[in-house]
């Protein structure tokens, strides 16, 4: 019997451990969502250089993971303290569509990128089918 009350005592005190570190970390995600908004101003009100759209395409795709990191965190806490699994298959999709924006001068490469995506996108889709769906 105390062993269980130690147990979940324990449990507790870990997921409080947790719940703090979610909220600094979305606090310092949010400072950078800012910063980010701050530097898509800049590249598309300042600098009118050719290489511009390419630092705004990759800043747009920046602002959605934060925003999405974001996102994971609010939905954490509002599902009773855990992750759903969609939620990383999103940042995923989006921080390789990022790395294909970036780094695209090998077409191999960006070919397993798309396969990447494929993959995720099936696993996205078997997800959020009535078997697998928990929410």
């Amino acid at each position: 019997m105390a062993k269980t009350s130690r147990s979940i005592m324990i449990a507790k005190g870990l997921q409080r451990v947790l719940n703090v570190g979610l909220l600094l970390l979305a606090a310092i995600l949010a400072v950078f969502l800012v910063k980010e908004t701050l530097h898509l101003a800049k590249v598309l009100f300042i600098n009118n250089e050719e290489s511009s759209s390419y630092l705004l395409i990759e800043g747009i795709v920046i602002y959605f993971l934060y925003f999405e990191f974001i996102a994971l965190i609010v939905k954490y806490f509002e599902s009773g303290y855990h992750f759903p699994l969609r939620y990383f298959i999103y940042i995923g999709i989006t921080a390789i569509i990022r790395l294909i924006i970036v780094d695209h001068k090998n077409p191999i490469d960006t070919l397993i990128y798309a396969a990447a995506i494929l993959v995720l996108v099936v696993t996205l889709y078997l997800a959020n089918t009535d078997r697998l769906k928990r929410e």
